[in-house]
């Protein structure tokens, strides 16, 4: 009996003992949702017709856990989740932890690289329509006449799923498992390099049943890393930020089916986006090479210009994006042009509404596709 009790009395004094190592990590919860309302003209096959007036939405949930060790060592984790799934097969969209000091910060886990971490964008007029990532996009490409022709592969125009849109993020290996290292902030200027062992591998769902990933797969993208520098800084009244970055994705082994990858893939970006008072423009040119058996040629080539204005709470911005995609179908290119101008009116901290005009025109020898669309939005942070 005085064993046991003495036993019962251990067991207390451990959970006791680790309850303020517990609380030390600080848990948060955040996010944000993008609604949005508008309306659409879009060029449709003679079959089908696009719906003028519609609602779309993109929500997502950070959980984050946060501690500082008495020697300065800062470290954490952070899950992101997509609360609207219909569109995701998985709905955790990245997990991973991180290490950071004066040294700078290590990322381990399911997260963008070095080369979308550092990039450069330009100003939009609305960032969640023509910004660096695009998350509302109201034209619907299952209609067009692109579905009759050979590569399409659902969603938008390319020879791979691409749930982006049209948009000029560097983030060629998506979240895949990856090691990335951000060097400190020194006087404006910033590095970074990311690792990723297995292009695809987003997650290590399931580490007992599936193990490590297989090697030397025909036709199958193996690791890559990304190299980025970013630099901002002030001279003579002008803000301005600077930056670049690289990522190289080796082919593992070649193959002859059609549609098999048949050499590595790259992308590289840089940027400069230039303030003065309350006026901005910058520009972004990335391009991409990757070769595929059965397709045309290599090259993705994008251009972006924007400008904006500011006033008190107000944001008034205007963009054009125009791409040339040579590798979007199998047997022809796709040229883009989007001009897109709208207003942010930021009501209070975490609250925006939003409202804009596009115009996205594209052309695939003799396949064309014009959209226009208003929408208004509303994006709540939290």
């Amino acid at each position: 009996m005085n064993k046991y009790l003495l036993g019962t009395a251990a067991i207390a004094g451990l959970l006791l003992a680790s309850a303020p190592a517990q609380a030390q990590m600080e848990l948060t919860i955040g996010g944000h949702t993008k609604n949005y309302i508008g309306w659409l003209d879009q060029d449709t096959t003679a079959a089908t017709e696009e719906r003028n007036f519609d609602m779309q939405r993109e929500t997502e949930i950070h959980f984050n856990g946060e501690s500082t060790l008495d020697n300065g060592l800062t470290f954490g984790f952070q899950v992101e989740t997509e609360a609207d799934s219909n569109d995701d097969a998985n709905t955790i969209e990245e997990s991973y932890i991180y290490f950071s000091g004066t040294w700078g910060r290590v990322n381990l886990g399911s997260e963008n690289g070095a080369n979308y971490l550092l990039q450069v964008a330009a100003p939009s007029a609305d960032s969640n329509i023509d910004g660096i990532r695009q998350y509302i996009n109201p034209v619907n490409y299952g209609i067009t006449a692109f579905g009759a022709l050979p590569g399409w592969s659902g969603g938008v125009p390319g020879n791979t799923a691409d749930s982006d849109g049209f948009d000029y993020d560097n983030d060629v290996t998506g979240v895949s498992e990856k090691i990335t290292y951000l060097s400190p902030n020194m006087n404006g200027f910033q590095v970074g390099a990311s690792y990723t062992p297995e292009v695809g591998d987003a997650g290590s769902t399931t580490p007992i049943t599936s193990g490590f990933s297989a090697d030397d797969t025909v036709g199958d993208y193996g690791h890559a890393y990304e190299v980025a520098a970013r630099y901002e800084g002030v001279f003579s009244n002008f803000g301005y930020a600077v930056g670049a970055g690289f990522t190289h994705v080796s082919l593992e082994e070649t193959g002859t089916a059609a549609g098999a990858a048949n050499d590595d893939l790259q992308e590289w970006n840089v940027g400069l986006d230039v303030d003065s008072g309350p006026f901005g423009v910058g520009v972004v040119y990335t391009e991409g090479e990757q070769s595929q058996v059965g397709f045309n040629d290599d090259n993705v080539e994008t251009f972006v210009v924007g400008v904006d204005y500011t006033s008190g709470p107000f944001k008034f911005g205007a963009s054009y994006f125009t791409q040339d995609d040579e590798t979007a179908f199998a047997a022809t290119d796709l040229e883009t042009d989007r001009y897109t101008a709208g207003v942010v009116y930021t009501a209070g901290p975490g609250l925006s509404f939003r409202g804009s005009v596009s115009t996205i025109e594209h052309d695939s020898t003799g396949t064309d596709a014009d959209a226009t669309s208003i929408l208004g939005g509303v994006q709540i942070n939290f």
